[in-house]
């Protein structure tokens, strides 16, 4: 019965990769590709129906207003919609066909083959997938396989356009691929212009806590690359101190440092409001806490990154640390330029509402 059963499943299998096949072949000419781990791969140029699988492959696809190609999402997409905003922009994916459970544990795994075939895709989009099991994926399921990357996990990295720029290409949507590059750029360029020249024994010490890793954690939890507060030539005290990647400082190097402005990331806010009704005599020890200098961030580092709120939270670091040099900017207003360019409508008041304040302090300061 066993041995039934499992023959079975391979015929299913190898007829629903066949039709497939078959489906690609009839949508559109195809072209040949190098991806993100080096794989030379025949794909269908400006697929009809696509999947993303793995951390924001789902979110490119957004950025490269690819949606209506989009057949079926993950579970995990579905959960946590307030972490994404992307997912709060289109929501309505939301009713899609399942194609797996998704999340961190499913990275570089063999994905559910029977949801997959059963949407009959032109492209699987992957992220985080070995070079070898994408090729094995690819002969198996009888459907292209793109492997993309943001680079290294957690923070922004330039390897992101190198996705952009390849799906761009498949999706014919190689316009919106530079365009959207372009806007970074273009954003982080002024957030340097504006801080050029200012006077480093000027600038305060600030810390960044409540970083998620391996899900969400308290005031210890820093990262020393934390890009919104990079692109504005903060000092850090962690990096400062030498320290590389992210860390879990102890609580006495922490007071040592007592650094002047601490910025929470959303991410860790409930762990870290828990820990100062358990200890506030740690918290009042620190001067940024005592002088109610503490501010929120929005997370950004979930599924890896949203681009859009690193740029988001990056203007407000420079608002705090150079109001005179940012005074122009409404940070309602250039949060909602931005999600509107990357999601097609503004979120700032969804976000706040999901998130809190931006720069906001926390209530048991007030």
């Amino acid at each position: 019965m066993k041995l039934f059963k499992y023959l079975a499943a391979q015929v299913f299998l190898l007829l629903f990769a066949l039709s497939a096949t078959v489906q690609v072949c009839r949508a559109a000419e195809w072209i040949r590709i190098t991806d993100l781990v080096g794989r030379s791969v025949s794909v269908p140029q400006n697929p009809v129906r696509i999947i993303g699988l793995g951390p924001g492959t789902l979110r490119l696809i957004i950025y490269l207003e690819g949606k209506n190609k989009v057949v079926g999402v993950e579970d995990i997409e579905k959960q946590f919609p307030a972490t994404r905003p992307y997912w709060i922009a289109h929501s309505d994916l939301g009713r899609l066909p399942s194609i797996g459970p998704g999340g961190p544990a499913s990275i570089g795994k063999e994905p559910d083959l029977e949801k997959i075939l059963a949407l009959k895709p032109d492209l699987i989009f992957i992220s985080y997938m070995e070079r070898e099991k994408a090729e094995a994926l690819q002969k198996k399921i009888g459907i292209p396989v793109c492997v993309l990357t943001y680079g290294q996990f957690a923070n922004f990295d330039e390897r992101v356009y190198d996705s952009l720029r390849l799906c761009g290409r498949i999706l014919n949507k190689t316009e919106r691929a530079e365009a959207v590059i372009r806007f970074i750029e273009q954003e982080r360029k002024e957030l340097l212009k504006r801080v050029e020249g200012f006077p480093e024994n000027q600038k305060p010490l600030v810390y960044v806590g409540g970083i998620g890793f391996r899900g969400t954690q308290g005031l210890e939890s820093t990262e020393t690359a934390y890009a919104p507060v990079e692109w504005v030539k903060a000092v850090q005290a962690a990096k400062k101190a030498g320290l590389k990647g992210h860390q879990f400082v102890d609580r006495e190097k922490l007071l040592a440092w007592n650094p002047e402005i601490i910025f929470l990331d959303s991410g860790g806010i409930e762990n870290i409001r828990q820990d100062f009704l358990k200890k506030p005599s740690f918290y009042q020890g620190l001067t940024a806490f005592k002088n109610k200098k503490v501010f929120l961030l929005y997370a950004f580092n979930w599924y890896v990154t949203n681009i859009e709120t690193v740029i988001i939270d990056a203007f407000a670091v420079g608002k705090t640390l150079y109001p005179d040099r940012f005074r122009d900017i409404r940070l309602d207003k250039k949060a909602d330029e931005i999600y509107t360019f990357f999601l097609g409508r503004p979120l700032f008041r969804e976000m706040e509402k999901h998130q809190g304040k931006l720069l906001g302090v926390p209530e048991y300061l007030q």
